[in-house]
């Protein structure tokens, strides 16, 4: 079975795609995957580095732009679908998928044109533009929260939850060992941070100096905000592994007794597979405020806290934190609560639908009835930036 996935642009859409080829190619020898998306996406650095093919189309988004870079992405939309067309008939893809961000549209429309089984998945409770047109045409719809079902008919929708990378669903089997006494406290904002959660931050660490002795921070600021976060922990006095970016994300969730972050579908989709209580901070400017939306869902079943960030005070996020530090059984059930919201087979039961899809319509792919020879690693390196 060949797979090409369309779209990202950003982590929340490119992840939950990487994990679902992950599962794909796990499967049998002869599986493979190409990825489509843009070359200013984060999918035209990160795609190669998991091996995985990756083909540029030139897209652009249509909502929320000013009227100059609206009728460029108006005049774009022809040269992308003759570009995805050429890709298709190239690649002879069994089943397409597009995992949001502009560039999936064409891609996923000009699959459903050349009659190949096509899915969707939507990340957020909160379904995005580009998505809810897809919804219409495609074969199935996957959504990871209930609430996203009312953005599409209701007939090609499975709850199934958010693909999970392998390094992150070793955490929701292994048991949790502490590397020290302290407690400990992961902040994230996202691969390239969030200025407002680390302004806040910085105006608690003054108020959390007198757990210097008791509490250990990793925070991953990004690029803009490293050295003011670096400094303000240094005067506090406080324990703080300080980074731009985190390359083990599961090592730092492992480690974690409680998280400050954003709520975008990807992160909470981590945090309920490694089983962590949080306090959420929804970007306040996400489209449509889907990030409260998302949210919402780990609130409501008892896992997490959110705060709004125009609401949110460096003396209130201190408070709340020393407040979960001191009850360890209000955090264990946030934990639990968190857990029993994970679904790691995500991927797997994805993956299940999209088979069923291919012998739908194709038969069963036996030999190279549909998809030719597989790409070989050496191909999938040589000639794909």
């Amino acid at each position: 079975m060949r797979v090409l996935i369309a779209g990202g642009g950003t982590g929340g859409h490119l992840f939950p795609g990487i994990a679902l080829a992950e599962e794909v190619v796990g499967r049998h020898p002869k599986n493979d995957v190409v990825f489509v998306g843009t070359n200013r996406g984060l999918e035209a650095r990160v795609v190669p580095q998991h091996g995985f093919v990756f083909e540029a189309v030139t897209s652009r988004g249509l909502k929320g732009m000013g009227l100059v870079k609206l009728v460029l992405g108006l005049l774009t939309i022809p040269l992308t679908f003759f570009s995805a067309v050429s890709l298709l008939r190239k690649y002879r893809p069994d089943v397409v998928v597009g995992v949001g961000g502009y560039s999936s549209g064409p891609v996923v429309l000009a699959a459903w044109l050349l009659r190949i089984p096509t899915g969707i998945q939507e990340q957020n409770a909160l379904a995005g533009l580009t998505n809810r047109i897809l919804g219409r045409f495609v074969d199935a719809v996957f959504v990871s929260f209930q609430a996203a079902i009312a953005s599409f008919p209701e007939q090609k929708c499975h709850v199934l939850g958010n693909p999970i990378r392998k390094e992150m669903l070793e955490n929701f089997l292994r048991p949790r060992v502490k590397a020290n006494e302290r407690f400990s406290l992961l902040v994230v904002g996202g691969s390239l941070g969030a200025r407002g959660l680390n302004a806040r931050v910085i105006d608690a660490a003054p108020l959390l100096a007198e757990l210097k002795d008791t509490l250990r921070i990793t925070h991953q600021t990004g690029k803009a905000d490293l050295e003011a976060v670096k400094a303000a922990y240094a005067t506090a006095g406080l324990s703080a592994d300080v980074r731009e970016f985190i390359d083990d994300m599961a090592a730092a969730y492992l480690d974690a007794d409680l998280v400050v972050c954003r709520a975008g579908a990807t992160t909470l989709a981590e945090l309920t597979i490694c089983k962590k209580a949080s306090l959420l901070v929804p970007f306040p400017f996400a489209t449509d405020d889907h990030q409260a939306v998302n949210a919402r869902a780990l609130v409501d079943a008892g896992a997490a806290k959110m705060f709004r960030e125009a609401e949110l005070t460096g003396a209130l996020l201190a408070a709340e934190i020393r407040a979960l530090k001191d009850d360890g059984k209000r955090l264990a059930a946030m934990e639990k609560a968190a857990g029993n919201l994970g679904q790691p087979e995500a991927a797997r039961e994805i993956a299940d639908v999209l088979q069923q899809l291919c012998l739908k319509k194709w038969g069963a792919l036996t030999g190279q009835k549909r998809t030719g020879e597989p790409l070989r690693p050496a191909e999938k390196k040589e000639g794909h930036a």
